[in-house]
């Protein structure tokens, strides 16, 4: 019986530190729970089986029901998470209690009857014995509401959620089923030996599969969600063997026939995309860096009349390519400029300025809506990206009046484009965080301090292939170093001083004057004359002194600009 128990032990020790190899901070952590929690569950019935006296067996029990007690708890919590049912955090609180109050009567064992009544060795047959008290009844009804609550998610899920993995709902049955055999097949089969710690380990194999199936879908999530929500950019995620794991409402109405597909469904049940894909992926397979591909007019939408370019990538999990991304992006008004050339190129050098300008003014936009965007998620700066641009706008106007700062016009320039993406690393911070209806404690403002730095990272990833350096240096700038301040109190790297990038000194100036002014959800807006008072209080500690005089001539376009804002 010992070497039952040790091995079942050592091979539920061995499969927890596996799930720890290969966990990342998308797997759910009700999973992570049930691998701490099976382990210990299962050295306890290695200490059962090893006891020798009624005391060192209630102990055992004592860690036995650790498992017994929270692991249905957990299990049913993971049911809920992965079938996307969301679930009133009171209930979770109460089941949760539920459980807790559950191992508390575990713990009475020895010194109360609520559990068992009585628990000895009996020297006749070496077994112990074990009289159950009222305590052990609520367990088994405990134990049964938490499996019928599991059985009837999964079902109902199976049967009317196409937005969850039918692969994945039919495995989580599993650790449902072994659940009750771990629990009540003792009880079925004699008790010469318990089949829990085994039912454990099964259970454990099958949520390896279940996460190792969830990093896919993952991976659809860590898209840029603020690139290719909105706008004219859909994406298509597939894996090897060309199921569908997802897809944008972009895509959708492109193709409206992927409203259809539940997600492990085949993509070939599309019709708009079976005649099409393989070509494309056979047409990426042979591009040599097969990093990206271009595929101009492959769909047709003639409804609309719209024409999309294909665009295809690997769909990377880690390090290990499972799939492919397929983006779907609007060519209708490249197509028709291609054949605006082959009709009329004698207006060639025209129509190239043109297009040329017009992409300039595509990429300035798609700068502005992903910073508006990101600014959506925030329920206390509506128009803060416009009215700081504006205020940056015109300080510049003003230094460039004067004589001290010799600022180039390319450098104007560039900070008045980049002045929109400084707040773009509040992507970064949680919801909870950013759309709190009131005033930051100092641990959420931590957290919130870490969208400078993530923005700088961001404006790097988003510019790393421009070739237009002094504008992506300056970009970087602006969002990484807008809170530091002049005396070295800021973050995130409290530069001092001309350490700190002109560039994100002038932006400091904008950014906290529009904070003052402007109604926050914590707090009302300031008059111009009070916010002028602190932001001169502020000159050589916050703000570089030597904008002072540039700020004081910018007041008066400030305060009519601001006086025609509804803020």
């Amino acid at each position: 019986m010992y070497i039952f128990y040790e091995l079942t032990f050592a091979l539920s020790l061995a499969l927890s530190i596996l799930y720890v190899l290969i966990w990342n901070k998308h797997y759910d952590i009700n999973i992570s729970a049930i691998f701490i929690l099976i382990p210990i569950a299962n050295i306890g019935y290695l200490f059962s089986s090893i006891a020798v006296n009624a005391n060192e067996a209630t102990i055992a029990n004592k860690i036995i029901y650790l498992g017994g007690c929270f692991l249905t708890f957990f299990i049913t919590m993971s049911v809920w998470n992965l079938c996307n049912i969301k679930v009133n955090r009171y209930l979770r609180f109460l089941l949760f209690a539920l459980s807790t109050f559950m191992y508390i009567l575990v713990l009475t064992i020895g010194y109360r009857d609520y559990y068992y009544k009585d628990f000895y060795l009996d020297e006749s047959t070496g077994q112990f014995v074990k009289v159950y008290g009222i305590g052990h009844s609520f367990f088994i009804v405990l134990v049964l509401a938490y499996m019928i609550i599991g059985v009837t998610t999964i079902v109902y899920t199976l049967f009317k959620k196409k937005q969850a993995s039918k692969i994945v709902t039919i495995l989580l049955f599993i650790p449902e089923l072994l659940a009750f055999v771990g629990y009540f097949g003792n009880t079925l089969f004699g008790r010469k030996i318990d089949v829990m710690p085994l039912t454990y380990v099964l259970a454990q194999i099958v949520y390896l599969l279940i996460v190792r199936r969830m990093a896919l879908y993952n991976t659809s999530e860590m898209v840029v969600e603020s690139m290719v929500r909105t706008g004219d950019t859909g994406f298509i995620n597939i894996d090897f063997k060309n199921h569908y794991l997802g897809s944008n409402e972009t895509a959708q109405n492109i193709v409206p026939g992927l409203k259809e597909l539940r997600v492990d469904d085949s993509i070939y049940k599309v019709e708009e995309l079976k005649k099409n894909l393989n070509h494309w992926i056979d047409h990426f397979n042979n591009n040599e860096n097969k990093t990206n591909i271009y595929i101009p007019e492959e769909l047709k939408n003639t409804e609309n009349e719209r024409m999309y370019a294909i665009n295809i990538n690997y769909l990377h999990d880690g390090f290990r390519k499972r799939g492919y991304q397929i983006f779907l992006k609007d060519d209708t008004d490249n197509q028709k400029y291609i054949k605006l050339l082959d009709a009329y190129n004698d207006e060639l050098e025209t129509e190239v300025e043109k297009q040329t300008n017009h992409i300039v003014e595509m990429h300035d936009n798609l700068i502005m809506s992903m910073a508006m965007m990101v600014e959506s998620r925030d329920n206390s700066t509506g128009g803060h990206i416009r009215r700081t641009s504006e205020g940056v706008r015109i300080l510049i106007d003003e230094i460039k009046k004067g004589d001290d700062l010799d600022l180039s016009d390319e450098f104007c320039k560039c900070i008045i484009k980049a002045a929109p993406m400084h707040d773009i690393g509040k992507i970064a911070v949680d919801d909870v965080i950013l759309r709190k209806p009131g005033r930051f404690n100092d641990e959420e403002f931590e957290k919130m301090k870490i969208h400078s730095a993530e923005g700088a990272r961001i404006v790097h990833e988003i510019l790393k292939d421009t070739d237009d350096e002094a504008f992506k240096k300056i970009a970087e700038n602006v969002a990484h170093f807008h809170h530091e301040r002049w005396d070295g109190s800021g973050y995130p790297d409290k530069l001092k001083g001309e350490e700190i990038p002109l560039e994100a000194r002038i932006m400091a100036i904008a950014d906290v004057y529009d904070a003052l002014v402007s109604k926050r959800v914590y707090k009302e807006s300031m008059s111009f004359e009070e916010a002028d008072r602190i932001i001169m209080e502020g000159m050589g500690t916050q703000f570089d002194a030597k904008l002072k005089p540039y700020y004081i001539k910018a007041k008066p376009r400030f305060e009519a600009y601001y006086s025609a804002q509804d803020i």
